[in-house]
């Protein structure tokens, strides 16, 4: 059985520091793993606390989209929908001939997050009834870069309020 989340006790150092609540010998040595940002702890046996090549990250997405002038209750409906059908939108901005979606994606990589941004207007164009515009911009950032970004003020302004708003 292996142990919990490791708790060490307040003061104990060193190779004789023992977990709260084992019984591992004092004199066994245990060594501590980080986990960098944007890494996922994946335990497996023998690896554990090893990020492994396949795991999941979050990507930030901007989809920008624009075409012919389409009536703005239309646009602010159909991105409502869109949003129902996927709860993982943060906010959408929009005007008759122009919008942008931000939202957070959990994939293996930047090609993976950036394939199914790709697909995400055409692919719901039809069920949320989505103007009939063009991809004109995509960023794909993972969530460090997007941290360092607003910390250093330079990136776009966390999404709040989340929803549908006009530009």
């Amino acid at each position: 059985m292996r142990p919990g989340p490791t708790a060490y006790r307040a003061g104990a150092t060193g190779p004789t520091a023992r977990p709260a609540g084992t019984s591992r010998p004092a004199t066994e040595e245990r060594a501590l793993t980080s986990v960098a940002a944007g890494e996922c702890y994946q335990p497996d046996g023998d690896h554990e606390g090893e990020r492994t090549a396949d795991a999941p990250r979050l990507w930030h997405v901007t989809l920008s989209v624009s075409g012919e002038a389409a009536p703005l209750k239309e646009v602010r409906r159909a991105l409502q929908q869109l949003a129902h059908d996927h709860p993982f939108l943060l906010t959408s901005r929009y005007a008759v001939d122009h919008a942008e979606i931000r939202y957070w994606e959990e994939a293996r990589d930047l090609h993976d997050a950036a394939a199914v941004a790709l697909r995400l207007w055409g692919e719901h164009r039809q069920t949320a009834g989505l103007p009939p515009w063009e991809i004109v911009g995509l960023e794909v950032i993972d969530r460090g870069t997007y941290h360092q970004r607003i910390a250093e003020g330079y990136g776009p302004p966390p999404a709040s309020p989340v929803g549908v708003h006009p530009f």
